[in-house]
């Protein structure tokens, strides 16, 4: 018995050995903190323009994208190819498969712009999640998904009130026809929350949450390779393959996250800016 167990009792002893043994195969845990979730300010700490790291990456992809939408257009040519191909690809897929799917030629062909400027932005802002070093997607925090939200929000219901006015509006949105009069005092309340509360709610946290679990995924893969390589016991690095090749495949399912959430966020708010241009219709 070493001189740290002499003076214990014998289920003391005992406890204190499975901790060091558990210990010594697991190495060391560390709870995340509030720090790890809101990093501090890299610039301009204590004013209202102080940025941190998510708002770094923020910045970073926003420039990237601007950057391949400039290189991809400035001398567009009547047969794509390279750089402009790629992006023709990705906005003419907005235009056909979203915008004139929804709504129309038409109309489709008058919100292309807010809808394909969605799109990508959703898109670029959360390819940052497996890129090497920035490794989180902005979108992980609610900040960019609320913005987004707010935009799609005010969009259709600008769009609803100039083509019927506040009141036309107003009624088309939340009371359903047809339906006997005393309904109307229990699906009033619930249309109203439907389409004005629950819309953008439902765009912030779908598009936050999905991102924000991919990361922790990707983390918790990594850091279990990490861990059995260079802290577990001996005889553990043998499951570091595994979750490194859990990790890697993980990473290709985070792709497809990434290009579904831009496509269902642009859906999404092609489909409410429909439904405010015929809202009397339903």
């Amino acid at each position: 018995m070493s001189d740290r167990t002499a003076g214990m009792t014998v289920p003391a002893a005992r406890a204190r050995e499975r901790t060091l043994s558990v210990t010594t195969l697991a190495g060391e845990f560390h709870a995340p903190s509030l720090i790890d979730f809101f990093p501090p300010a890299l610039l301009f700490e204590g004013t209202p323009f102080q940025i941190d790291r998510l708002m770094m990456i923020r910045l970073i992809m926003t420039a990237v994208l601007l950057i391949v939408m400039f290189l991809a257009f400035r001398n567009p040519r009547i047969v794509p190819r390279g750089l402009q191909n790629v992006a023709e690809t990705g906005l003419v897929f907005v235009k056909e498969q979203i915008c004139e799917e929804v709504l129309g030629k038409e109309s489709g062909r008058k919100f292309f712009p807010l809808i394909a400027t969605i799109f990508f932005t959703v898109l670029f802002l959360n390819f940052s999640g497996v890129i090497p070093g920035l490794n989180i997607s902005s979108n992980a925090r609610i900040g960019m998904p609320l913005v987004l939200a707010v935009i799609a929000y005010l969009a259709f219901n600008y769009v609803g009130i100039k083509k019927y006015g506040f009141l036309t509006y107003m009624r088309s949105s939340i009371v359903v026809p047809n339906v006997p009069p005393a309904l109307h005092v229990l699906l009033i309340p619930i249309e109203f929350v439907s389409t004005f509360i629950l819309r953008p709610f439902t765009l912030t946290v779908r598009l936050m949450a999905n991102m924000l679990a991919g990361h922790i995924m990707l983390v918790l893969f990594f850091s279990a390779t990490w861990f059995f390589l260079f802290d577990a016991a001996a005889w553990m690095k043998v499951f570091s393959p595994f979750s490194l090749l859990a990790g890697l495949g993980f990473t290709l399912f985070e792709l497809l996250v990434i290009f579904l959430q831009a496509y269902v966020f642009a859906l999404l708010t092609a489909v409410y800016l429909s439904l405010a241009e015929h809202a009397d219709s339903h």
